[in-house]
């Protein structure tokens, strides 16, 4: 594994974050399934505005993953210990929590198919365009993790290749990588069976969302435009545009995203306003420049983002079961909706328990598990021995 420069390019407080922001986006969208306000033009427009929270917020995640990569990749590298980092930054977590979703399935009675639980344990479940909750079996939020293992056992061959495009051809092919992606959503519909369809959906069936959603190979692009992005920033040829006019492009991209089939709502329109993001936020960072970004609370939150994207469904579904009177056969309060005030207080408790909730499984689980074996124990140093000394005779006194 090669670098874009010969240096490494330094750390990037500002992009992690973002990370949360990104972790929140998912966090909202998720939470509109609840269904927490009893006012029913206020439900309707929380679900409007946020039905594109997840789409760009995962968008997020696939092209920062490619852009931190190849910003950290060292000339030094091997590909197992890539692996092995990768590995122990992204599994032992994901176990703690399926184990612990697992035996609050097992303790509610919730019943579960062996088949879909164990792909979800070993990451598999995105592969598969199966509706019979093998995608979103035990912990939904993981599809998005079987993808990023795809990622991470292709980077190394992926940033040999694109390592060797010119520079002044970058930009040519981050637009090319982006443009693709618009082409995703019709392959979909033009290639695939309309049935059977997504529940809660009439424009698409399962196999056309998993396709243009969930298939890891397809969702690979906005991975590779991130690396594009990185070598842009450190090859010189960032265009010098400031993080505020980019995260307006990001915004108007969002906003314009409502108003696309959901089919293309999905990912198609992301990947180049966030890139823009990225390399923006990344030179910022890069020249010393210190913004509200690099604050210590907003880069802690970043910190346990990963845990938090880990947590937070569970930490949804089993309050609304707990209201519902479904956990252990009561409810709290037998409701699941209320007063704007009451639902906001209640989406703020959820948000709350996810961070506190995140921030242990990343303080006793994450931290150390990667300090203790994501990098090889250097070996001791084999003493040096005088062999004359050691072949001299003995003498007696």
């Amino acid at each position: 594994m090669t670098e874009a420069t010969a240096t490494r390019p330094g750390r990037l407080p500002s992009l992690t974050t973002l990370r949360f922001v990104a972790a929140f986006l998912v966090f909202a969208y998720h939470a509109h399934y609840l269904g927490v306000f009893s006012n029913t033009s206020v439900q309707e427009w929380y679900n409007f505005i946020t039905k594109s929270a997840g789409g760009i917020g995962v968008s997020f995640f696939f092209v920062l993953s490619g852009f931190v990569l190849t910003w950290g990749a060292k000339p030094t590298d091997t590909m197992a210990r890539f692996w092995r980092r990768r590995f122990f930054k992204i599994f032992p977590s994901h176990a703690v929590v399926w184990l612990v979703i697992v035996a609050m399935l097992v303790i509610s009675g919730t019943t579960t198919k062996a088949g879909p639980a164990v792909a979800n344990l070993f990451l598999v479940n995105a592969w598969v365009p199966h509706m019979d909750n093998l995608v979103f079996a035990v912990n939904g939020v993981t599809w998005s993790l079987s993808a990023e293992i795809a990622f991470y056992l292709l980077f190394p061959f992926l940033i040999l290749g694109i390592n060797k495009i010119r520079a002044d051809q970058l930009w040519y092919w981050a637009v090319g990588v982006a443009a693709s992606a618009w082409s995703v959503p019709l392959l979909s519909k033009t290639f695939l069976p309309d049935t059977p369809m997504f529940p809660g959906y009439e424009q698409f069936s399962w196999p056309q969302m998993w396709f243009a959603y969930q298939f890891p190979l397809v969702r690979c692009l906005e991975f590779i435009a991130g690396i594009l992005f990185a070598r842009i920033v450190l090859s010189g040829r960032w265009v010098r545009i400031g993080p505020g006019p980019t995260a307006l492009g990001v915004v108007a991209v969002y906003v314009a995203s409502l108003w696309l089939p959901q089919l293309w709502a999905f990912a198609a329109p992301y990947s180049f306003p966030l890139g823009l993001l990225l390399s923006a936020v990344a030179a910022s960072d890069r020249a010393g420049r210190r913004t509200l970004l690099v604050r210590r609370p907003l880069v802690w939150l970043g910190e346990i983002s990963f845990a938090f994207f880990l947590i937070h469904l569970n930490v949804l579904n089993s309050a609304q079961a707990a209201f519902k009177g479904q956990w252990m056969g009561y409810g709290v309060f037998d409701r699941t909706s209320w007063s704007t005030p009451v639902a906001v207080l209640y989406l703020l408790g959820c948000l709350t328990v996810s961070i506190v909730l995140a921030w242990l499984l990343y303080r006793f689980v994450e931290v150390p598990v990667m300090r203790r074996w994501a990098r090889p124990r250097p070996r001791r140093p084999v003493p040096v021995v005088d062999t004359d000394e050691v072949n001299a005779p003995t003498t007696t006194s």
